[in-house]
């Protein structure tokens, strides 16, 4: 079977799925599988080996200022003469099938083709009537129209009801966090505005990622450091708790850690903010709108939660895809949400929501 993978490269969230999936999908002989990645400068991708000889294309991205979506610059940066060429370059008929993340060119192109596309994405969880707040018109027009799909197959912390799959989280080595600092990634968030809140507490050390630093160094209390997939997996794995923006993998990724989560969704981002909503509903963040001393004061003084368990293994999935009964979603969906384990207290609040 030869497959194109589509992966939405504007969030490392993304890229960091697919690179669950491209070390499975690797392992397969019967597979041949190419990587088309968009929405960010060939130059901004790092720790890309696992994806072999990879596609950089521009696609299309949403530009932030000042941790909120710039609608302006967003209208103002995206190049659909340049993004009209890439689909129509970008020719799908000698795969089997596209697998696509959130990606338009090869979703689109795909639908030109006539080849089929499984989308398996976060986004595509947000076709279901899950949680959702902040959605506008624009924001539905988007999830259906962004990068369409024949198969939709969600991905989100639960299913609702629907043909959604859990995430796909690599398993942690087994070591002991010494939980000396916290992490903090916040790729929206100004620099400026981060330090000021970071250094108010001089007696907790924060070792904050952020895509605008060059070299690593040390500031008072925080260690700043430039993006490294090696660096942040063990910071995150010896970390007391982990403060970001919203996004979903790295808070699947926390939470099967067991870490607690202080979330300030990126503003105008119904995404982020549904997944905030999610969340709360299953008591498992603590939420602040704007970076917020007081909040993450209390913050800070919580106790880490138990870890939700999500699959590690995307064997399943990829047996799926070679029986090739792609209609059949819900058998799928079903064994792969047996390999979930949540605390009791999750479980308890997922009934109340099931019978509400």
């Amino acid at each position: 079977m030869k497959i194109l993978y589509g992966v939405q490269g504007t969030g490392n969230g993304h890229i960091a799925r697919a690179r669950v999936m491209a070390k499975a999908l690797a392992r397969r002989s019967e597979l041949s599988v190419d990587f088309v990645f968009s929405g960010r400068q060939p130059q901004g991708y790092f720790d890309m080996d696992v994806f072999g000889q990879y596609e950089a294309l521009r696609g299309l991205t949403f530009s932030t200022r000042k941790g909120r979506v710039s609608q302006w610059q967003t209208l103002k940066q995206a190049n659909l003469v340049q993004l009209w060429r890439d689909i129509r370059q970008c020719d799908t008929t000698s795969y089997d099938v596209v697998l696509n993340d959130f990606e338009p060119i090869t979703a689109w192109a795909a639908k030109r083709d006539n080849t089929p596309c499984i989308s398996i994405s976060h986004q595509a969880s947000f076709a279901y009537p899950v949680p959702k707040q902040g959605d506008r018109f624009v924001d539905r027009l988007l999830t259906r129209f962004f990068a369409p799909g024949d198969i939709q197959l969600g991905v989100h912390w639960y299913h609702f009801g629907h043909t959604i799959m859990p995430p796909f989280i690599e398993e942690a080595l087994d070591v002991q966090p010494d939980e000396k600092h916290c992490l903090v990634y916040l790729p929206f968030e100004e620099v400026p505005a981060i330090t000021a809140l970071l250094s108010s507490q001089p007696d907790t050390a924060f070792q904050c990622f952020h895509p605008h630093i060059r070299d690593d160094h040390t500031s008072g209390n925080i260690h700043w450091c430039k993006p490294s997939k090696p660096r942040f997996q063990h910071a995150i794995k010896h970390c007391s708790g982990v403060i970001a923006n919203a996004g979903f993998e790295l808070s699947s990724e926390a939470l099967q850690l067991g870490k607690k989560l202080l979330l300030k969704p990126l503003a105008g981002q119904y995404e982020q903010l549904s997944n905030v909503l999610t969340l709360q509903q299953l008591d498992l963040c603590t939420s602040m709108q704007t970076l917020d001393l007081q909040t993450m004061q209390h913050w800070l003084q919580l106790p880490a939660p138990e870890p939700v368990t999500f699959p590690s293994n995307p064997d399943l999935f990829i047996d799926w895809l070679l029986n090739e009964e792609w209609e059949d979603t819900e058998q799928i969906c079903k064994a792969l949400w047996a390999q979930v384990n949540y605390p009791h207290s999750v479980k308890q609040r997922l009934l109340k929501l099931a019978t509400s």
